[in-house]
């Protein structure tokens, strides 16, 4: 595939107007050619993004029966028809299933046994009917489990409808609450709600009380948050006993409390806001828990009594260490479970609270990612948690937490005779450009041979904090089975090493987290593992940003290059108070309206430091509906990429113009735009 073929270059299409925009700041002008890119309700605007799609299908016609033998292959894994593991809430047992031929879970529950009737509570498919886009937000049943509380989102734009539905008769109530958010919690009373509102960048910032069945618009308005720099969001303690209402910046937090019982009272605030300290808040009987990073880098916990929860009144009870990140902790009736990462791998410590006596659960393999599952209960001795590795696929498990005896509920089937023993996982240490040694996470068919020459797809993030986990995919079996090596790069930037590997990753340390990325593709080379010829590499989002870095300053490297809606544009982006996310963004990769952090930021923002030379085989995506990363941020790379870059590799724009940041929301539909960028990956490996 080369831009020489019979298909007409984009490039050469009078789609627009291409006029310039001049942005001045510090002394400095930009050109920016493509700025008119951004404006969507122009008619040329969506007939070039129209355009280019054209192009990316007539350039990638030739792979069809690859991306149909891909597709084939990764949906034939699933177990279509399918049920998730039951979690008990009160009397109910609720789960969901999946149904052949049908895009999108059905949630359900049982009453008292595993044995009664099934209840339907929502199909996500009827929902979803005459839809091209769908996701379901907020699900959330009543203390006294008759009613549902959901929200939809139909274009991708994460603005939800908040929909209330009786679980007795099947009806919803009359009222519709639009422009909602995730956040939201019942009052125990069964009739009083709180959710949060957007504002125009799509940030949580007003916090609602609602009583069922009475008008929206005499819903009180109980915070609204002015400072750009928070998001709002309310949930409730496992304990149901109070509603939180959190406020959280990248960098700073403040939680205020509320009876549950008594949700006509006024929130209380547990600490106020103090620059650069977070806390999180986690209740048990007369007392809050508190994670914090007051003082402590990598976090500690305090604890204080519900009655003065101000910070005068926390006392230790888990110190800071240097060597391990405190990620949270969970509270039961008669446990605290502690969640840490130590040398890069996620920890789970149990603490009974009765005796203080400690253990760890184990794991097996040498990478792996564990989290917790549905845990509604407070008064219980089982703690299920999810495990997955590189060559396990997720496993719901229920441990006991006072006889430390596991059960394994469920592995997600992996249909077609996987064998696990067929393959290898390992964890690998690159040395960075100042010395650091930085973890790769690798998976490989056993057999393979160290010897330059394996198609190798190397993914990473390294933003927010975000530690990449080294988890399972059916999905990736057809590049493994293909002879392709698949590695993640735990890069700086992301918390994987502590917190001091965020802080290492972020502001003007940022491109740590791009040649930390380089070091890990030249040590897998160095390795024998792949070569530059083979090397293939992928990420989105902050990730996308990840490839835009990397191949400007080393286009040598690499063969292809996936990027998921990137976050390219970080200057121009940064500095429009109006667009979603970026006046809190300032707080992760620095307010270019300071001198230094402009010129830092503008050194390395991908599409400022396009040139004219030659790049790797490119992919691009987009969303025409993406909040977080808009449309134009790939679509402008990709113009300026195009005009400037010097070799005959390809350059594909592919831009979902119904969906979001996600891309496509159903099973199906996800399934099919892996098998198109797999199908782009075998191709430029020369595999199909």
């Amino acid at each position: 595939m080369d831009q020489n073929s019979t298909v007409t270059p984009i490039a050469s299409l009078p789609l627009a107007d291409k006029q310039p925009k001049t942005l001045s700041l510090h002394g400095d002008d930009r050109v920016d050619d493509y700025f008119w890119l951004r404006y969507r309700d122009d008619p040329k605007t969506i007939a070039y993004l129209e355009a280019e799609n054209a192009y990316t299908e007539a350039m990638m016609a030739h792979t069809e029966a690859l991306q149909t033998t891909l597709y084939d292959e990764m949906l034939a894994r699933i177990q279509e028809t399918d049920l998730s593991v039951p979690y008990r809430k009160g009397n109910y047992y609720y789960y969901s299933r999946t149904e052949t031929g049908k895009a999108y879970p059905i949630y359900c529950r049982k009453a008292g046994t595993l044995d009664a009737p099934e209840a339907l509570l929502l199909d996500q498919n009827a929902l979803a009917e005459g839809h091209a886009f769908f996701d379901l937000g907020l699900f959330a049943v009543s203390p006294n489990h008759q009613i549902l509380a959901y929200s939809v989102d139909t274009t991708g734009s994460e603005r939800y409808t908040l929909l209330f539905l009786n679980l007795a008769t099947g009806q919803l109530y009359p009222e519709t609450i639009l422009e909602t958010g995730y956040g939201f919690a019942w009052g125990n009373d069964n009739q009083t709600v709180f959710y949060t509102l957007v504002d125009e960048a799509n940030r949580p910032f007003k916090l609602l009380r609602h009583h069922l069945g009475s008008a929206v618009s005499d819903d009180e308005l109980v915070y609204h948050e002015t400072d750009e720099f928070y998001y709002l969001t309310v949930g409730k303690t496992r304990s149901d006993a109070y509603i939180l209402l959190e406020l959280q910046s990248k960098i700073t937090s403040e939680i205020h409390y509320l009876d549950a019982n008594q949700p006509e009272g006024k929130f209380q605030v547990v600490q106020p806001r103090s620059p650069g300290i977070e806390y999180q808040v986690e209740h048990h009987s007369d007392s809050f828990y508190i994670v914090t990073n007051d003082g402590a880098l990598n976090f500690k916990l305090m604890q204080t009594p519900v009655t003065a929860p101000a910070k005068d009144h926390w006392r230790l009870v888990i110190p800071h260490r240097d060597a391990v990140l405190l990620e949270g902790v969970s509270a039961f009736a008669k446990h605290l479970v502690i969640y840490e990462r130590e040398a890069g791998l996620p920890t789970i410590r149990v603490r009974q609270l009765a005796s203080g006596e400690e253990h760890y659960i184990d794991f097996p393999d040498p990478t792996y990612d564990v989290d917790e599952g549905s845990n509604p209960e407070f008064d219980t001795e089982t703690l299920r948690f999810n495990y997955a590795s590189l060559v396990t696929p997720r496993s719901v498990f229920d441990y006991n937490l006072e006889t430390q005896e596991r059960e394994l509920k469920k592995e997600t089937p992996v249909l077609g005779g996987y064998d696990r023993h067929q393959y290898a996982s390992e964890r690998l240490l690159a040395k960075a450009s100042d010395g650091t040694q930085v973890p790769i996470s690798i998976v490989y068919k056993k057999g393979v041979a160290k010897n330059g020459a394996n198609p190798l797809l190397l993914t990473g993030y390294g933003s927010y904090g975000f530690s990449y986990p080294a988890t399972f995919s059916s999905t990736r079996l057809s590049l493994l089975e293909r002879g392709a090596v698949v590695a993640i790069a735990h890069i700086r930037g992301g918390s994987e090493m502590g917190r001091q590997w965020y802080e290492d990753g972020k502001f003007l340390k940022k491109k740590n987290t791009f040649t930390d990325f380089i070091a890990c593709s030249e040590h897998l080379i160095a390795q024998g593992w792949t070569s530059a010829a083979h090397l293939a590499i992928q990420g989105g989002s902050a990730g996308g940003l990840l490839m835009g870095a990397v191949i400007n300053l080393r286009p040598d490297l690499f063969k292809a290059v996936v990027a998921h809606v990137p976050f390219v544009d970080v200057v121009t982006t940064i500095l429009d108070d109006h667009l979603p996310l970026s006046v809190i963004e300032r707080e992760e990769w620095g307010d270019p309206n300071d001198k230094t952090f402009y010129a830092y930021m503008k050194s390395y923002s991908p599409y400022d430091n396009v040139e004219a030379k030659g790049y790797p085989n490119l992919l691009i995506t987009g969303g025409l509906n993406d909040s977080r990363v808009a449309y134009w941020e790939p679509a402008k790379w990709t113009a300026k990429l195009r005009s400037l870059k010097t070799d005959q590799n390809c350059l594909l724009l592919k831009t979902n113009m119904g969906a979001g940041h996600g891309g496509a929301s159903g099973r199906y539909d996800s399934l099919k735009e892996t098998a198109f960028e797999y199908a782009f990956l075998v191709d430029q490996w020369g595999l199909a």
